[in-house]
């Protein structure tokens, strides 16, 4: 028999929809390349000098999918050992991984990051200790793995924060206050909410500096296609002053989707790996904080799986207003909630409407989108947050991009193909 909520469904129909590719710069380094670009850049005296035979250096590995992480902290390894000193990782992600050993130890494995392949040990405590006060008086706590080694090496990327603005997000500050912090230390800084993130992150930032003993960062910067596009190396002293000017730079690589607004915008996948967010609302403009804007506007919003990389994690649900009951029964609520409670922003799990299937979860959007035409309603749908390059735009917009210089049209109108379970045939497959 079918469900009343199928039968609101059945007649709603759906635009033919066609391929996009959006042209972005292609500037990047090359993989191969990057072994001997960390070497020559940490060879120079103010980063090398720092390192004697010996000493225990702790380097920070978070918790993002960031480009050619492996082949980074490798190098960054390789360097420490040539020093004659004892390198060792640490697993720096707050309380991401479910805010346990095992878990952030999983998130590590995951990204291929593991003691063999980087020939060195891994920690992933989550004991913390207080190395002093920031100037608030509020509690500085770091691991106490990485506060018992002779020097740490932040090894991190800079982009846009999800929730908030200012001139330090996601980066090095905030590797060292929320990564090096922990569950501990990241719910201390967290606790004021994100109104206070941008006073917070670089207050608490340079009390790490100033108490624990932070050497130099390796930061990356990545292009639209998710690739390397520079890598830079900071001394400790020129982090606070240089941070910023690498923020502006990332902000202005950022992916985007190219036509401003959408009356429906359908997410095959979200998960940890694509954003901590689990959607870069950047990208998406599904901001769940008023601290941050920019990105797509729409008015409804469909996601319609968990990538399997985010571990059952489901943050990132909160900003959809349709999912599928797939997406819903591989969220784990104790993989979830922890991230959230730490950071406050306990929108981001909200549940939205759970469908039975994707053609239903995309089909209850536009069915309650108003002040809209519903025959030429404008949906754009994206594999993740992460990989914009090609995406899918609905046929209303057909005449608006073919001669826009953003975009190459790459396929003609055609219906959406779903199986005889109402799921897509090619979910997550738009590259």
């Amino acid at each position: 028999m079918e469900s009343v909520v199928s039968n609101l469904m059945k007649d709603v129909k759906l635009p033919r929809m066609f391929r996009v590719k959006q042209n972005f710069s292609t500037h990047r380094v090359e993989p191969e390349t990057i072994p001997n670009k960390i070497e020559t850049m940490l060879s120079e005296e103010k980063f090398a000098s720092q390192i004697q035979p010996g000493m225990r250096i702790a380097i920070t590995v978070g918790s993002r999918q960031i480009a050619n992480v492996v082949v980074i902290t490798k190098a960054i390894v390789d360097f420490v050992k040539s020093k004659g000193a004892e390198p060792f990782i640490v697993a720096a992600m707050g309380s991401h991984g479910g805010a346990t050993s095992e878990g952030q130890r999983e998130v590590l494995r995951q990204f291929g990051v593991t003691e063999e392949t980087m020939g060195c040990p891994i920690k992933t405590s989550m004991e913390v200790v207080k190395i002093g006060v920031n100037e608030e008086g509020m509690d500085v706590l770091i691991g106490r793995d990485s506060a018992e080694a002779d020097g740490i090496i932040i090894n991190c990327r800079i982009k846009p924060h999800t929730c908030f603005r200012g001139p330090y997000e996601s980066g090095i500050m905030k590797m060292m206050t929320i990564g090096l912090g922990k569950q501990a230390g990241a719910s201390v800084c967290h606790a004021a909410g994100f109104k206070y993130m941008a006073k917070y992150v670089p207050m608490f930032g340079r009390a790490i500096l100033k108490h624990a003993n932070i050497l130099f960062a390796v930061a990356v910067l990545e292009n639209a296609y998710d690739e390397t596009e520079r890598i830079v190396a900071l001394n400790h002293d020129e982090i606070e002053e240089e941070e910023p000017k690498l923020q502006e730079i990332s902000k202005s690589l950022l992916p985007r989707i190219c036509v401003p607004e959408c009356d429906v915008l359908v997410c095959d996948v979200i998960g940890k790996n694509f954003s901590g967010s689990g959607m870069d609302p950047n990208i998406t403009g599904t901001f769940v904080t008023p601290y941050a804007s920019g990105g797509l506007k729409s008015q409804r919003v469909a996601v319609l799986d968990l990538s399997k990389e985010s571990h059952h994690s489901g943050v990132g649900i909160g900003m959809a207003h349709a999912t599928t009951r797939r997406f819903f029964d591989k969220m784990d609520f104790e993989l979830t909630y922890p991230n959230l409670i730490t950071s406050t922003v306990i929108e981001n799990a909200r549940i939205p409407l759970v469908m039975k299937n994707d053609k239903e979860a995309i089909q209850v959007c536009v069915r309650t989108c108003t002040d809209v035409d519903h025959d030429k309603i404008r949906i754009v749908r994206i594999a993740n947050s992460l990989k914009v390059e090609h995406i899918l735009l609905s046929e209303a917009y057909y005449d608006e991009v073919k001669n826009n210089p953003d975009f190459t049209i790459e396929s003609e109108p055609q219906e959406m193909d779903f199986d005889e379970d109402g799921n897509l045939r090619d979910l997550g497959q738009i590259f």
